[in-house]
């Protein structure tokens, strides 16, 4: 079996004005929902635009992100197909690897979200939907990003099933977005989780404070009973 000749030509096409518009849609994405889910933990932009409805607006950004990617998955596809093929990419062991990939991917997706539900999944922080609890059963007891890993995982995996090269780097470009984005998002919330247990214990000190000064005042009240009760009968002794 004759060696597989790879040149440069064989395996990425830069030319493709496609492949810059996959890449540029993959880096929108992550930039956009965190500017916007920013503004509305500041200034409430999208509550406001919803009419005071924080989580009617929790929805509307939903909707918008998983629009934005369907967009971004349809425009990678479209640029794979404008990139050459490579006969390595394309045996069968290739494509089950690939099957495989991608059914990890969804799996880590969906499963990521039955668990956090919409709100969870879409940014309800920034809106002041918190979860009760962190989520530490499956996915995230294998990966603490499965929404982010998953995704890469079923780019890596289209890749190999269309058989592109190109599909390999855009992958590669993937994985380092949602590197930049978990490093501002993570911080930022566990700031938002951070000051609600802040502000939990803070109730507590306070309602704890209160409850000791109401059976102060109790006592206080039932001595200053006690003492009427015994200067009025020693009076009526004398």
């Amino acid at each position: 079996m004759a060696p597989f000749q790879i040149s440069a030509g064989q395996l990425i096409d830069f030319d493709q004005k496609s492949l810059f518009i996959s890449a540029l849609s993959i880096a929108f994405n992550p930039l956009f929902w965190n500017i916007i889910a920013r503004q509305e933990y500041h200034n409430k932009v999208l509550t406001k635009l919803f009419g005071g409805r924080s989580q009617t607006a929790c929805y509307g950004l939903a909707l918008t992100i998983f629009s934005l990617g369907i967009l971004r998955d349809g425009l990678y596809e479209r640029a794979l197909r404008h990139q050459p093929s490579h006969p390595l990419l394309e045996t069968t062991e290739a494509k089950y690897l690939a099957y495989a990939l991608i059914a990890s991917g969804n799996i880590l997706v969906l499963s990521s979200t039955w668990a956090l539900g919409i709100t969870g999944t879409f940014l309800g922080d920034y809106f002041g939907i918190l979860m009760d609890d962190i989520v530490t059963g499956f996915p995230f007891n294998i990966t603490d990003a499965p929404m982010y890993n998953g995704s890469t995982c079923s780019f890596l995996g289209t890749a190999l099933l269309y058989g592109k090269p190109a599909g390999i780097l855009i992958t590669a470009w993937v994985w380092l977005v949602y590197k930049v984005a978990l490093s501002y998002e993570n911080p930022f919330t566990a700031g938002i989780y951070a000051k609600r247990d802040r502000e939990r214990a803070a109730a507590k000190g306070v309602d704890k404070k209160s409850r000791v000064g109401k059976r102060g005042a109790e006592v206080d009240k039932g001595a200053t009973a006690y003492n009427q009760h015994h200067t009025t009968g020693h009076a009526g002794k004398g």
